[in-house]
């Protein structure tokens, strides 16, 4: 009875999570999305607790009593803009929890073979298997702390570069690649000689290799490649959850697990695709390099005040504003959205641009401008709106850079070279609404500042958006 309702509760959890992950694809459906999700959770955790092997009640309540109260907590304090590295600091708890529990079926497993009574399911089911499945179950372990180990360290260098702690720049250590080629290698071996002795040994020494490949592998991926990278270690957190799912036996655990891991891999895929960049040559560190010099940018950025980007709103007729992660700082997604309602009143048209790449997560300003209750019909993608920019009358860029780069279509030795791109400098007006003169997060610069219909709208992007306010009634 046990192990058939835990069994139809797992299938049915499955079926929420596909339903879930299905709803995010649109934002109209995203917030029952989001229930599915919940439900399906809620499910799966109480049919654990009261399945097959259940027991430590009070130890198991207060720990989850805990972790809600920490991520009750952690939700109600991070901002939006602080929203991709929480994503990667969750990541990184995924990939540590796949290396404990690995290591705890390991030493389970041990144990059986020492001729010690087994305690637990996962215990007895050890007891029962063959040699051969034994082994299986050995690649399957081994397959989980590897990828958890890679997940754990990369996720907290992710976390670091998106936080600011440490250089957006790809770094790497003298030997470059040929480390991590060396790292992977050593973990090979470890797993011949894990397969051959089953000690705990190799299995700590490729761990620590993973850890370094982790380290290392995202260290040497530069700051614009920071959303892939997130969606990235998304795929191997899932992948990790696959794979100790195998190890213990859940179903329910390798069904979520292949869900997280394919659907990271395959966003990665596209958001590689979008930025003209090779899927493999991004998570091996090997975008942010130049051929040559980039070349010169010639002229002087130009500043306007609130009054002549007024006075442009009000003869314009049709505008586009582009969002970018310049705005999440400065949480200026209400007074955008404000912008848009009174121009629209005026009988303007209005319309947002969204790069699949915009922000340092996917979906970034989706979310922000859904907060903001911006109508979903006029948030358009980069492909829908791109050929609309020579008739459109006036674009404001807000927080962006690399997105609107023309460097990436007219300077072959830019880190960003090929790279499709908002083209908002093909419109009459361009104004662009940023802090100060910098190159921004990639410290890519970008000749659309020094352009003859290009005017800078300097300051905070909340500030400057309410003395515009200010003077569009």
């Amino acid at each position: 009875m046990e192990f058939g309702f835990t069994t139809a509760a797992y299938v049915v959890a499955a079926v929420l999570f596909i339903l879930s992950l299905g709803g995010l694809s649109g934002q109209e459906s995203a917030k029952r999305a989001v229930w599915y999700g919940i439900a399906g959770m809620a499910l799966a955790v109480f049919a654990t607790l009261i399945g097959p092997g259940s027991g430590l009640w009070l130890l198991s309540v207060i720990l989850i009593a805990a972790g809600g109260i920490v991520g009750m907590y952690v939700a109600k304090k991070v901002e939006m803009t602080e929203m991709p590295q929480l994503v990667a600091a969750m990541h990184s708890l995924v990939g540590l929890a796949a290396v404990f529990v690995g290591y705890n079926a390991h030493f389970t497993m041990r144990s059986v073979a020492g001729g010690g009574e087994p305690h637990g399911v996962f215990a007895e089911l050890v007891a029962h298997k063959a040699p051969v499945e034994l082994s299986i179950l050995q690649v399957e372990l081994f397959l989980g702390v590897f990828i958890g180990a890679i997940t754990f360290t990369g996720s907290v260098v992710a976390y670091g570069k998106l936080a600011g702690k440490l250089s957006s720049k790809a770094e790497k250590l003298p030997g470059g690649h040929m480390l991590n080629i060396a790292a992977a290698v050593i973990s090979v071996i470890c797993l011949l000689w894990y397969m051959g002795s089953g000690g705990f040994f190799p299995l700590l020494l490729m761990t620590l290799a993973a850890l370094f490949i982790g380290y290392h592998l995202i260290m040497g991926i530069g700051g614009a490649d920071m959303p892939v990278v997130v969606s990235m270690l998304n795929s191997y957190s899932g992948w990790a959850a696959a794979a100790i799912g195998f190890s213990l036996g859940n179903d329910l655990l390798i069904v979520v697990g292949a869900l997280v891991g394919s659907s990271g891999a395959i966003l990665s895929y596209i958001m590689c695709k979008a930025m003209n960049r090779s899927f493999v040559s991004v998570i091996l560190g090997g975008f942010g390099g130049t051929s040559g010099p980039a070349m010169e940018v010639e002229g002087e950025q130009i500043a306007i005040d609130a009054d002549g980007v007024a006075s442009a709103l009000d003869e314009a007729d049709s505008v586009v504003i582009v969002p970018g992660y310049g705005m999440a700082v400065a949480q200026a997604q209400q007074n955008v959205a404000e912008l848009t309602r009174r121009l629209r009143a005026k009988g303007k048209e209005v319309r947002f641009a969204i790069h699949p790449v915009a922000g340092r997560l996917p979906g970034h300003m989706n979310v922000l401008l859904a907060e903001a209750k911006v109508p979903y019909d006029i948030v358009l993608e980069m492909d829908e709106i791109n050929d609309d920019f020579p008739s459109t009358d006036v674009v404001i860029v807000i927080g962006s850079n690399d997105i609107v780069n023309p460097a990436a279509q007219e300077d072959p030795n830019s880190p960003i070279a090929g790279m499709p791109v908002l083209e908002v400098w093909k419109a009459k007006q361009v104004f662009v609404s940023k802090r100060g003169q910098g190159t921004g997060y990639s410290g890519i610069e970008n000749p659309l500042f020094y352009k003859d219909n290009t005017r800078m709208f300097y300051g905070d992007a909340k500030a400057s958006l309410a003395e515009l306010l200010g003077r569009i009634s």
